[in-house]
């Protein structure tokens, strides 16, 4: 499925804020409601977008810490990778997970209300997962946050 030049402008509106009305969008983009509307749905129906959601400020709710947690396995069996799938998809912590290139197997991006929670879900992750080496690096502080993708 390719997007054209249209389709990356609604795309780029959806992204910054998509709680604006389809009335607004339509006559900032030049578009109709009923065109707007069905560019929307054909690209959530080709999986463009993938789904709308609230972003919450973490602090506000009492997530305050985030954790990048690095993980060297020497186990590379499928048994070990559906356990591992099962693991990070079932602990809700885990807002991020990527397999690397390099030294290091995996990186987790982990959001936790305190460093002893952090504590918690470290047994839990232990647990359910062998791994040859697990560290963790807490961030100070975001210098830049972002769910907007460059088209």
């Amino acid at each position: 499925m390719s997007i054209d030049s249209i389709d990356k402008k609604i795309l780029m509106q959806l992204q910054r804020d998509a709680t604006r009305s389809l009335a607004f969008m339509a006559k900032k983009l030049a578009l109709s409601k009923t065109a707007l509307w069905n560019r929307i749905q054909r690209m959530r129906d080709d999986n463009i977008i993938l789904k709308q959601a609230a972003l919450l400020d973490p602090h506000k709710v009492g997530v305050n810490e985030t954790f990048f947690v690095i993980i060297k396995t020497s186990s590379h069996d499928d048994q070990w990778l559906v356990d591992f799938a099962e693991a990070i998809n079932e602990l809700p912590e885990i807002m991020e997970a990527h397999r690397l290139t390099g030294d290091m197997d995996y990186i987790l991006k982990v959001q936790v209300s305190s460093t002893r929670a952090y504590d918690e879900f470290y047994k839990k992750l232990i647990s359910r997962v062998q791994m040859y080496s697990v560290s963790a690096c807490l961030s100070m502080e975001t210098l830049k946050f972002s769910t907007v993708l460059k088209l």
